[in-house]
């Protein structure tokens, strides 16, 4: 990888049947991580990382996650009006920030098959990937963690985290060598491995940093765990080739896919808030006595 990252993925087309029935007219990625949306947190750490470009990868009744990303003059208009001039600032600062394309995957075939319909899109790049319901909280944002790495060792880049072993059934689970900078060489990736089957305790979430390549490697890649076409599969013939590094990111994840995992987000990020840490603290104090 010679060249920084310009362009990221993420995708959002999914039902998010955890959360129903709150999701069945809003988008999972819009549910709000205190006062902003899940995905706009999301966005957030990509440019941060200095993408510019970000695909979002949609599914039917999903326009609100467009919506959020674009112009709202009436809106705009009212809070000018009112003298609202700092709300009025953060509004305009979403849709100004960064260049949003939304594509549709009309069915819903898997990650893989998510990745590949930003086939157009993405061209002859290397390309971040950031699933739309894994919060990373680091100094230095996950994607530019795994940025570093593939720019430097020129081979792709996920993020790994170590996960219970009654866990493991429910990730892609990656093994290899560990090297002397820390990072794995990963040479076998299971997605879904059956209990008690699984290479390894290390878990691939929701960070990827891949080569062009990637889109060739999917198109040749049969349906997997569930029916669908899995990423895993596709960065498992990458393993094969070498070319495949698992990085441990610094800072704190929260899976806000998940019920418990999207409370502890919140409270956690509400806890930086100095308007809210104190009452927030209180409150808490309060409910475990």
């Amino acid at each position: 990888m010679n060249h920084p990252l310009r362009k990221v993925v993420i995708p959002a087309a999914g039902l998010g049947t955890r959360f129903l029935p709150a999701t069945k007219s809003v988008p999972k990625e819009m549910l709000p991580i205190v006062d902003q949306p899940t995905i706009g947190l999301i966005v957030d750490e990509a440019l941060r990382a200095g993408a510019t470009e970000v695909i979002v990868i949609n599914g039917r009744g999903k326009t609100a996650i467009e919506d959020y990303f674009d112009r709202s003059y009436e809106l705009e208009d009212t809070l000018l009006r009112k003298g609202k001039q700092e709300l009025f600032e953060q509004v305009r600062k979403i849709s100004d920030s960064v260049s949003v394309t939304s594509l549709r995957q009309k069915e819903p075939m898997g990650l893989g098959h998510a990745v590949l319909a930003a086939r157009n899109a993405i061209g002859d790049q290397w390309f971040g990937v950031l699933l739309g319901d894994d919060l990373f909280d680091s100094e230095e944002p996950g994607i530019a963690q795994l940025a570093r790495v593939a720019a430097k060792t020129g081979k792709a880049a996920v993020a790994l985290m170590a996960v219970p072993d009654d866990q493991t059934h429910m990730y892609g689970v990656a093994a290899g060598v560990r090297l002397p900078d820390g990072n794995l060489a990963i040479a076998k990736l299971i997605e879904k491995p059956k209990q008690g089957t699984a290479p390894s305790n290390l878990a691939v979430i929701g960070r990827y940093l891949l080569p062009p390549d990637i889109f060739d490697i999917l198109e040749q890649v049969k349906p997997g765990a569930g029916g669908e076409i899995q990423l895993t599969d596709a960065l498992a013939v990458l393993a094969q080739q070498g070319r495949l590094l698992g990085v441990t990111l610094q800072g704190e994840r929260h899976d806000a896919g998940d019920r418990l995992g999207y409370l502890q987000a919140n409270i956690a990020y509400a806890l930086k808030r100095p308007s809210l840490r104190e009452g927030l603290l209180a409150f808490m104090r309060k409910v475990s006595q």
